[in-house]
C-alpha cells in the first residue's frame, strides 16, 4: 500500500510499504480522511520534543487525526466492528499499569502514540491498524470531514471542561488557531461570552466570520474581569500572560505548547487562588465531541481550508498552502488508492 513518510527532516514523501494485518485485539481501518495539524509539521522539521528525547525516531508515518472504515479483524475482537465508520485514540496505553487501570491511558509511562511515536504507524496511509479498544464509532450524521476533526475536536472539549465554564461566564481564548476556535466553539456552545485574542489580521478576520464579535489583539484586549482563559498558542509569553489576565479563584487551562520552555510565577498562581489545568490529550474527550458534532451543537466544518491528496502532504508540511484554499487554519487529506509515488526535500 502507499504511505506517507518521512525519512529525515525536511525529507518525505509517498512510500510502497507493507500494509498492515489485524493482530490480536486490533483492526484494520481503510483510511478516508486524516488531518495535518502542529505536531506533524514539527516532525516534519524535526523540532519535536519527541526527536529529541529520542522516543520518535526517522522514518516517522505520520497521521493521528483520522477517520475510515473498518475492513479486517484480528482475533478476540468483536465482528460488530467489521465494515462500521470509525476514528480511534491517539493515545494507546499499555492497559496494565496502574494508570491505565484508573482511566489514565492517555498519560500512561510505555504508551504509544499514533503517527507520532515509535512503534504505531500513523494513518496518513491508505490502511492503519488500531486496537480495536481505541475506536470510536461514527454515526452518519458526522461526515468525513468531521470524522477527522474529532481528534483535534477532544483537546478543545477538554480544555473548554478544565475551564469549568458556567452560562454567562467570560472566557478568553488564547491563539485563534485550529485548537484555540475549537475551543472558542464549545464554549460558546457551553453558555459562554467567549473573547479570543490573536495576532495576525487574517486569523482574526476569520475568527470573526465564525461569528465571534469579541476578537483582540494583544495590544488591544479590554481590560475585563476574565473566569477562565484558555492558552491555546504556541507563544511562549503567553502561558504567563494567561495568569496575570485570569481572574482569582478561577481557572487557567494549558493546551498550546511553545517550541522552548514557558515559564510561570507560581507566586501569582497561589496568591490568586487560581487553578492550572494541563490538556494532553482528547481521549476523555472523543465521545463527547463525537456527540457534539452529530447534534450540530458544535460545527467546525469552516475551519476545513482544504483537501488535498497524499502527494501534496510534504509541501503543506513546508509551509505552502493549496491553491484556492479558504480562510481556515486545517488542511486535511483525502486518502485515494493509487497515489504516485515520490519525494519531497524542502
Amino acid at each position: 500500500m502507499k504511505a506517507f513518510v518521512i525519512t529525515g527532516p525536511g525529507q518525505a514523501g509517498i512510500q510502497e510499504v507493507e500494509p498492515p494485518a489485524a493482530g490480536p485485539g486490533e483492526v484494520v481501518v481503510d483510511v478516508h480522511r486524516a488531518g495535518v495539524c502542529g505536531t506533524d509539521v514539527e516532525l516534519y522539521t524535526g523540532e519535536m520534543q519527541y526527536i529529541e528525547e529520542g522516543v520518535t525516531t526517522f522514518p516517522i508515518r505520520i497521521g493521528h487525526e483520522w477517520m475510515g472504515t473498518v475492513s479486517a479483524l484480528g482475533d478476540g475482537v468483536d465482528r460488530r466492528w467489521l465494515g462500521r465508520r470509525v476514528t480511534g485514540d491517539t493515545m494507546l496505553g499499555c492497559g496494565v499499569c496502574r494508570r491505565c487501570r484508573s482511566g489514565y491511558q492517555h498519560v500512561c509511562e510505555f504508551r504509544g502514540e499514533l503517527g507520532i511515536r515509535d512503534g504505531r504507524p500513523g494513518a496518513l496511509a491508505e490502511k492503519v491498524a488500531v486496537p480495536a479498544a481505541s475506536l470510536r464509532e461514527l454515526p452518519d450524521s458526522v461526515d468525513d470531514p468531521l470524522g477527522a476533526l474529532v481528534e483535534p475536536g477532544g483537546n478543545a472539549l477538554r480544555s473548554v471542561q478544565g475551564a469549568n465554564l458556567s452560562p454567562g461566564d467570560r472566557a478568553l481564548v488564547l491563539g485563534p488557531g485550529t485548537i484555540g476556535l475549537l475551543a472558542a466553539l464549545f464554549a460558546k456552545a457551553a453558555g459562554a461570552e467567549v473573547h479570543l485574542m490573536g495576532r495576525s489580521e487574517r486569523s482574526l478576520a476569520f475568527a470573526r466570520s465564525l461569528g465571534f464579535d469579541c476578537v483582540w489583539t494583544e495590544e488591544d484586549l479590554p481590560d475585563l474581569p476574565w473566569d477562565a482563559v484558555i492558552e491555546a498558542s504556541n507563544a511562549e509569553h503567553l502561558p504567563a500572560k494567561a495568569l496575570d489576565l485570569v481572574e482569582p479563584g478561577k481557572r487557567v487551562v494549558y493546551v498550546g505548547l511553545a517550541g522552548s520552555p514557558s515559564l510561570i510565577d507560581t507566586r501569582i498562581l497561589a496568591l490568586k487562588d487560581v487553578t492550572a489545568v494541563g490538556i494532553l490529550s482528547a481521549s476523555p474527550g472523543l465521545t463527547g465531541t463525537i456527540e457534539a458534532y452529530a447534534s450540530g451543537a458544535v460545527d467546525p466544518r469552516p475551519l476545513i481550508a482544504a483537501t488535498v491528496g497524499l502527494e501534496d502532504v510534504a509541501a503543506v508540511l513546508a509551509g505552502e498552502r493549496p491553491e484556492g484554499a479558504g480562510p481556515g487554519p486545517k488542511i486535511q487529506v483525502g486518502i485515494a488508492v493509487g497515489a504516485s509515488i515520490g519525494e519531497y526535500r524542502a
